[in-house]
């Protein structure tokens, strides 16, 4: 990075919830044309917090955390239905 870009200011993690709705990526090609895409999360996929993201590297350590969890956790119990 170059010396006269300030980055005291930044707030790290600051756009992940807006980013957790989706968002659009305007891509404007050589040629004057261009492409729309619209990134959409997966379904399923969970966005941890900055403070809980230090403690998990991958996937697989928050899952291997869970799995740990789990046991300690009351029986799953039946849900309801809404009502319409």
């Amino acid at each position: 990075m170059r010396a006269e870009y300030d980055f005291r200011g930044g707030v790290r993690g600051k756009h992940y919830r807006a980013m957790q709705a989706g968002y659009t990526i305007t891509i404007h090609e050589a040629d004057g044309t261009t492409v729309v895409k619209d990134v959409i999360p997966k379904e399923g996929a969970v966005i941890l917090e900055p403070d809980v993201r230090a403690y998990f590297p991958d996937s697989e350590s928050v899952n291997r955390a869970l799995r740990c969890l789990i046991p300690l956790l009351p029986k799953k119990l039946k849900t309801k239905a809404k009502k319409a």
